[in-house]
């Protein structure tokens, strides 16, 4: 399986398969087989926020809004139904270009965290941000699977493909995933709110991954593409809660 799904037009390697049946676990029996690849490491999206940052510097292109501009729309949107109050403390977990925190301010939040392992990545936010003349953001360069203690109290958790990134990192990424669960539970408050898009993982496995000390409150709807006769999403939008028990057992 394979990460692809930038922009609109993106059509998910997972999707495709998650329609023609059963695939393979990992080692540990607690999720597909992921071939390892670039786009799990850090090195990969240096570079790539690199190049963009230059390209931003020399034209004012802001680059790709991964998973397209409606899926922005979709977790706003939710936002908004929910009533969410507009001071509530949203983190962005690997922002990239930031663009989703900017949309978000439009919108009137004004307590808003976004944070990217890539230095690039925040200069190239804080750049766009800047340009949109916007206050009410902060960015730290920080790796979410390694919160410091001061990252923590979140009442909304929004990650939009970083899971799916590190779910391909060459270096156990079984055991990062894990990890990742963990991060979660000490930066997001008790009954707070995890939105998570995803194109490498259907909504069953999603619910596996995060059983331990979350709960499914809705699945949001996502554009749906028949393929050899049997219809599926190319993308996977779930809103969970931070039980208020913390970590449940785990369970099969």
């Amino acid at each position: 399986r394979t990460l692809w799904c930038a922009g609109t037009s993106g059509f998910s390697a997972a999707w495709r398969m998650s329609v023609a049946g059963e695939r393979p676990r990992d080692s540990l029996g607690l999720g597909p087989e992921f071939g390892p690849s670039a786009l799990g490491t850090k090195e990969h999206w240096d570079a790539a926020y690199e190049s963009e940052l230059q390209i931003f510097q020399e034209s004012g292109d802001a680059g790709e809004i991964w998973f397209g501009e409606e899926s922005m729309i979709r977790l706003i949107r939710w936002m908004e139904k929910q009533k969410i109050p507009l001071d509530s403390s949203v983190l962005d977990i690997g922002t990239g270009n930031g663009v989703l925190l900017v949309e978000l301010a439009k919108c009137g939040y004004t307590n808003l965290t976004g944070i990217d392992y890539s230095p690039s990545a925040i200069q190239l936010s804080q750049n766009i941000i800047e340009k949109e003349g916007l206050v009410n953001i902060k960015l730290q360069v920080k790796d979410f699977l390694t919160p410091s203690a001061e990252l923590s109290g979140f009442q909304i958790c929004i990650d939009k493909g970083t899971f799916d990134a590190i779910s391909l990192n060459p270096d156990n990424a079984a055991e990062k995933r894990k990890q990742y669960v963990k991060s979660l539970c000490a930066v997001l408050k008790m009954e707070g709110f995890f939105l998570i898009t995803s194109c490498n993982w259907t909504k069953e496995e999603l619910l596996n991954e995060f059983r331990e000390g979350f709960e499914i409150l809705e699945e949001l709807p996502t554009p749906k593409f028949c393929f050899g006769g049997r219809i599926g999403n190319s993308v996977t939008a779930l809103v969970f809660q931070r039980k208020k028990s913390g970590h449940s057992s785990w369970t099969n």
